[in-house]
């Protein structure tokens, strides 16, 4: 059974940091490519970045240079260190895994954790 298991969100003052976790169970973790996504009540879901499974990041437009993605292996974890903070970044965030092999997609999603930037 896979499971992807965020957690470290919370209430932080804009201009803030926040470390999430997301911990993956049941996949080969390291082939995994791996994404954040966030998602506020009545929009549609937001790409926030992504990790390659060689370590190779990229982010939206709108994180870059305050959010950075990263991942440990051997924990079978990605992190999502948010820095910088502003209100518009108050959402429920998602961890992705995904992997395609053969034309065959693995696609993971977990259940969400709340980040909140208010004063």
């Amino acid at each position: 059974q896979v499971q992807l298991v965020e957690s470290g969100g919370g209430l932080v003052q804009p201009g803030g940091s926040l470390r999430l976790s997301c911990v993956a169970s049941g996949i080969d973790f390291r082939l995994f490519g791996l994404n954040w996504y966030r998602q506020v009540t009545g929009e549609e879901r937001e790409w926030v970045g992504g990790i390659t499974s060689g370590g190779h990041t990229v982010y939206a437009d709108s994180v870059k240079g305050r959010f950075t993605i990263s991942r440990d292996n051997a924990k079978n974890t990605m992190y999502l260190q948010m820095n910088s903070l502003k209100p518009e970044d108050t959402a429920v965030y998602v961890c992705n895994a995904v992997q395609r092999i053969s034309g065959l997609l693995s696609n993971y999603w977990g259940q969400g954790s709340q980040v909140t930037v208010s004063s």
